[in-house]
């Protein structure tokens, strides 16, 4: 497969990278506006290349085995370990919306900056 070097993280200060132009080729139509990228692209490349041939391979991870040349247990250890990233996503979002509401709780921020930092976090 080949490889993505894609990363949700910026390079220069490690903040998360989002979407905000569509543009297409032939047409030139232009959507614009914050979009998150979804959960599967925040994934390291190696990790979706593994979900990728998983998915490919109709969910067997004996054919999965097979292709990279590895045992069973090796290619359920990945497995794991990609669930695991997956989850890893969800905990850091909570611990997001738990920051935005524990600086409005302390006023730092007002109700409307908490709600919208809520919203782009959806």
């Amino acid at each position: 497969m080949a490889k993505d070097y894609f990363s949700s993280r910026c390079q220069n200060c490690g903040g998360r990278l989002h979407l905000t132009r569509l543009v297409c080729d032939d047409c030139g139509l232009t959507l614009e506006g914050r979009q998150e990228l979804p959960r599967l692209a925040r994934l390291s490349p190696e990790d979706r290349e593994f979900i990728e041939l998983f998915i490919l391979s109709a969910g067997s991870l004996k054919e999965v085995g097979k292709i990279l040349d590895l045992s069973y247990p090796t290619v359920r250890n990945r497995l794991d370990r990609v669930i695991e990233n997956l989850k890893a996503l969800d905990y850091e979002r909570q611990q997001e919306r738990l920051s935005i509401i524990q600086q409005l709780e302390r006023g730092e921020i007002s109700s409307e900056d908490a709600a919208r930092k809520l919203s782009q976090l959806a």
